[in-house]
C-alpha cells in the first residue's frame, strides 16, 4: 500500500489502521512520530512574551488529548494528512493560550512585521530571524549575533508575507512541498517555484544591505 489520498505515509496509514482496530500502543507510536515537528512549530509561533511561561510539551499534550477525542471523526473522514491535522489542533491550542494570556494586547507594529495570516498563530520576522540563525551563540559573540539578527529581520520585513511563511514552513517547520502547498492552499508546483524565488529574493536583499551576507 502506498501513500493514501490524504497524503499520509505508508507507516502512518499502517499505524492508523492499527489504531482503528483499538491498538492503543499504535496510537502512542503514531503521536510520538510527530512530536518533534510540532515542537518546532510551537517554538516558531508561540508569542515571545509567553516564552518560559508555557511549556511546549504541555501544549502538545493538550492537543493530543483533543486528537484522541476526535480520532473517530478523523478516521471516518480524513480531509488532510494526519500530521497536518495534529498541527492544526496544536495551533488551535496556541490560539487559545494567546487569547487567555494576552487578551487584547497587540504586537508592536513598529517593532516587527507579522507573517502570513493563517489559522495558526502568527509568527514574526523577529522570531523567524532568531530561529533561522539558531540558538548556539557563545556570550562573546552575542553582539555580532544581534547585528546579524537585525539584518536578517530587516530583509524579511521587505518580503511578501506569504513568501516569509513559505520560508518558515519549509526551512524551520520542515514541511514537505505537498504539506506546504496544502497549508497555504496553493498548488504544489506553484509553492515550490515561489519558495525558491523567495529564497533568492532574501539572499539578494541581504547582499544589498550593509555587511552583505557576512556571517549569515
Amino acid at each position: 500500500m502506498g501513500s493514501s489520498v490524504t497524503g499520509n505515509s505508508r507507516e502512518t496509514d499502517q499505524l492508523l489502521q492499527r489504531v482503528a482496530h483499538g491498538d492503543r500502543e499504535g496510537w502512542g507510536a503514531l503521536l510520538e512520530r510527530h512530536r518533534q515537528r510540532l515542537r518546532r512549530m510551537i517554538a516558531l509561533r508561540l508569542d515571545q512574551r509567553l516564552q518560559g511561561r508555557i511549556d511546549a510539551s504541555d501544549v502538545i499534550q493538550e492537543a493530543y488529548l483533543q486528537a484522541s477525542a476526535r480520532l473517530e471523526e478523523y478516521l471516518r473522514q480524513p480531509t488532510m494528512p494526519f500530521f497536518l491535522w495534529l498541527r492544526f489542533l496544536t495551533g488551535q491550542k496556541l490560539v487559545e493560550l494567546h487569547r487567555h494570556h494576552l487578551a487584547t494586547q497587540m504586537r508592536d507594529a513598529g517593532r516587527e512585521v507579522s507573517l502570513y495570516r493563517g489559522s495558526l498563530p502568527e509568527t514574526s520576522s523577529a522570531a523567524l530571524a532568531a530561529q533561522l540563525l539558531g540558538r548556539d551563540t557563545r556570550p562573546s559573540e552575542a553582539a555580532v549575533r544581534a547585528e546579524r539578527e537585525i539584518r536578517l529581520q530587516e530583509a524579511l520585513n521587505t518580503m511578501d508575507p506569504m513568501d516569509r511563511e513559505l520560508i518558515a514552513l519549509r526551512n524551520f517547520e520542515q514541511l514537505t512541498r505537498a504539506e506546504t502547498a496544502q497549508v497555504l492552499g496553493i498548488e504544489e508546483a506553484a509553492a515550490a517555484k515561489r519558495y525558491f524565488r523567495a529564497l533568492k529574493r532574501l539572499k539578494d536583499t541581504l547582499a544589498d544591505m550593509p555587511g552583505g551576507l557576512e556571517g549569515l
